[in-house]
């Protein structure tokens, strides 16, 4: 037998066939596949076709709204400009017409009050103030309240001056005026203190004052019975108290606490470590060479001008080329000037030289009376682990307290009716503490520390736990070491430390606690007024504006008491809340201490510009969109309003504000994710305040056209030195 398997059937090698039903259940389920994909592509390619058609769409409209905005452009931006320099030369006109009445009033006065800008009269003021031998508590303080304002004229003198000899001047007049403060100071302290048996406390056996007044508290003990019990002291009625270790309780001496109101220790470390900055850049646009350190060809939309289109890259460039070296002619005749007048004067080149020379910023007008918080050089950790503050992180709040301990001078004896005193020419001397042993290289660590105790001052307000520093005498600086047994009782505002000697003090807060906003709120309250609203990272408040005064509110009250309800000039008011411990402004240096949205400083300038302008008719809000635009544009929340209530959720629309044009947005702040396409039926615009009139009855237009210089100067004002579309939180 071969073993040859048996050959398979033909069926088996071809497989089954199959029938016709199969065949042509087949072919009509590839036809339904071929149909269904032949649909499928012409319903694919009708959406294309609807999608390029819709673009095409939109880019014509596009391309006809921007013609459109082409045509208008040279009249919004001249309409703009007039407005920007009518209110400017306004201005301007208001501020020297009172400074010169301010003039004529200090020269009718004839009080022998001297002009701190006259140097004779106040080197004079300084020589017969020192000579005077009076001792009295009660004249010395009236005087020191004349020195003290005097101190404060020169401040703001030394703030505004240019020339280097006027600020070696005025530097030098105000530190010898501060020494003679804390002079006269002393030499009361040393007439009290030398009729201390007078004075006897018959509890303690030991003599213990408290004087004040609207600048300073005076707290003295002079240590009589010398009790090796004697542990501290508390003046209850002020809040101040101090504890001392038992080598001291038997020694005699006398120990001071004198609270200053006033913080001339921090000035002085100013002037000793930088130079003070002369109008600096506390809005956004600096002086004229700070303006010319910007690279503008690198400022992209910002560089060019307000609103136009967009032609080939060639043209472009040359008009950007063009429009650097004219602002750049423009910056070198004239100086600062707005956002929107630099960008006017680009786009129109036929305006003439004189009239882009009287193109000046309000911001000009506004570095001269703002002075808020001088930038200087942060300073950092030493060698050797010395903590020195940081004046732009930390800003010393409620005064200086001199914690110091002397020699008790001699008494006086009674001895047959007569009173012998030891006359000594040396005034206080300073109770060395702890002593200077040169035999032993431990005294300082064998010398038990000393105590103090502070309840925080009513008029100002801690955001965070106090920090203490101690003055540094020999550097001129504020240090944080040194500080040791801290303790803060929150409920009583109390706080208490020790320190290994007798040294002045201050409590310090961190100067950017409420930074970066929550969001924030500008809206109309009438002609005239509006109320500006931040709701910070710790405190929220308000700001009430009427014509140039300014009124905070503010939720708790505790430590504004002192301010809040009250009319006061913009510039007032911010000194008057930076010395509070409320800082809602910013400066040059505030970007190293917090983040903050990256925009273009010029752009960003020219919105408070034209927000200031429509402030009366127009509520601003902030918006979420606007970290995410990029840094050449800006997004915010706008409305009309004209009453006093409340801004309605579904009155705000969103609004694009870029350094080519303006538009309003599609998009809403409940949107998902950002889109810059512009709302359907609207249009562009070259200027903000033109793209909010096509949402504007007539009524709010007349009325911004009515909206007084002051008023418009005093939201400018404030909005730059905010800066809330830069300093707000992204989410």
């Amino acid at each position: 037998m071969s073993g040859k398997p048996p050959k398979n059937k033909k069926s088996s090698k071809k497989g089954r066939k199959l029938t016709k039903a199969q065949k042509a259940q087949l072919q009509q389920e590839e036809e339904e596949r071929r149909l269904r994909e032949e649909e499928e592509a012409r319903l694919q390619a009708e959406r294309e076709e609807q999608e390029r058609l819709e673009r095409e769409r939109k880019q014509r409209e596009i391309e006809r709204l921007e013609l459109k905005d082409l045509d208008r452009r040279d009249d919004e931006l001249n309409e703009l400009r007039h407005l920007l320099e009518e209110n400017h030369a306004a201005v301007s006109k208001w501020k020297h017409d009172a400074e010169e009445t301010a003039m004529w009033e200090r020269y009718m006065r004839c009080d022998g009050a001297p002009d701190p800008a006259v140097q004779r009269e106040i080197n004079t003021y300084i020589s017969l103030w020192k000579d005077d031998p009076e001792t009295n508590i009660m004249q010395v303080l009236k005087e020191c309240k004349l020195a003290l304002q005097l101190v404060e004229d020169l401040e703001d003198l030394l703030k505004k001056a240019s020339d280097p000899l006027d600020v070696q001047k005025y530097k030098e007049s105000l530190i010898n005026l501060q020494e003679l403060i804390q002079s006269k100071h002393n030499l009361t302290s040393e007439d009290i203190l030398k009729r201390a048996c007078e004075n006897i406390d018959m509890e303690t056996g030991n003599m213990q004052t408290v004087i004040r007044d609207d600048n300073m508290t005076l707290c003295l003990w002079a240590n009589l019975k010398k009790n090796p019990r004697f542990k501290g002291l508390n003046f209850e009625e002020v809040g101040l108290g101090f504890s001392l270790p038992q080598k001291l309780a038997v020694s005699g001496i006398a120990v001071r606490i004198l609270h200053t109101h006033y913080d001339h220790l921090s000035m002085l470390a100013r002037i000793t470590h930088q130079e003070i900055h002369t109008r600096s850049c506390r809005c956004l646009v600096g002086d004229k060479e700070e303006m010319e350190d910007v690279d503008l060809p690198d400022q992209g939309e910002a560089a060019k001008s307000v609103g136009g289109v967009e032609d080939d890259n060639a043209m472009q460039q040359q008009q950007q080329q063009t429009a650097n070296e004219e602002v750049q002619s423009i910056q070198e005749s004239d100086g600062r000037k707005s956002a929107a007048s630099i960008r006017s004067s680009k786009s129109s080149p036929q305006l003439s030289e004189s009239r882009r020379s009287q193109i000046l910023t309000q911001v000009e007008a506004l570095g001269a009376e703002s002075n808020l918080i001088t930038p200087e050089s942060p300073q950092t950790l030493t060698d050797h682990g010395t903590q020195i503050v940081d004046l732009m992180q930390y800003t010393p709040l409620g005064g200086n307290f001199y914690y110091d301990a002397f020699h008790l001078p001699p008494q006086a004896h009674t001895v047959n009716s007569w009173e012998i005193r030891q006359l000594l020419n040396t005034g206080l001397r300073v109770f060395e503490y702890p002593p200077k042993d040169f035999n032993s290289d431990d005294t300082a660590l064998n010398s038990p520390l000393v105590g103090v105790s502070v309840t925080l001052p009513e008029f100002v307000v801690f955001l965070k736990t106090p920090q203490v520093a101690r003055w540094d005498a020999a550097g001129k600086q504020w240090r944080m070491d040194g500080i040791t047994d801290v303790s803060y009782e929150e409920a009583e505002a109390k706080i208490s430390f020790k320190m290994d000697s007798f040294q002045p003090f201050v409590l310090m807060q961190e100067t950017y606690a409420n930074l970066p906003f929550e969001s924030w709120e500008l809206c109309p309250l009438g002609q005239d007024s509006a109320v500006f609203t931040i709701y910070g990272a710790f405190i929220n408040l308000s700001i009430t504006i009427q014509n140039n005064l300014c009124m905070l509110q503010s939720e708790p009250e505790k430590g504004l008491s002192h301010l809040l309800g009250k009319w006061m000039r913009g510039h007032v008011l911010q000194k008057a809340m930076l010395n509070s411990g409320i800082n809602i402004f910013v400066n040059d240096y505030t970007d190293k201490y917090i983040s903050s949205c990256d925009k273009d400083p010029l752009t960003e300038y020219a919105a408070y510009e034209q927000m200031a302008l429509f402030a009366s008719a127009c509520a601003f809000s902030w918006s979420k969109w606007n970290a995410k635009c990029g840094p050449e544009h800006l997004v915010m929340q706008v409305c009309e309003h004209l009453d006093s209530t409340s801004v309605p959720e579904s009155s705000w629309s969103l609004y694009l504000f870029g350094a080519q044009r303006c538009q309003k947005l599609e998009i809403t702040e409940k949107s998902e994710t950002f889109s810059s396409d512009f709302h359907p039926g609207s249009e562009f615009h070259s200027t903000f305040i033109h793209m909010l009139q096509d949402n504007m009855s007539p009524d709010g237009v007349a009325r911004t056209r009515k909206s007084h210089h002051l008023f418009v100067n005093t939201v400018q004002s404030l909005l730059c030195a905010t800066r809330p579309l830069v300093y707000s939180k992204s989410v």
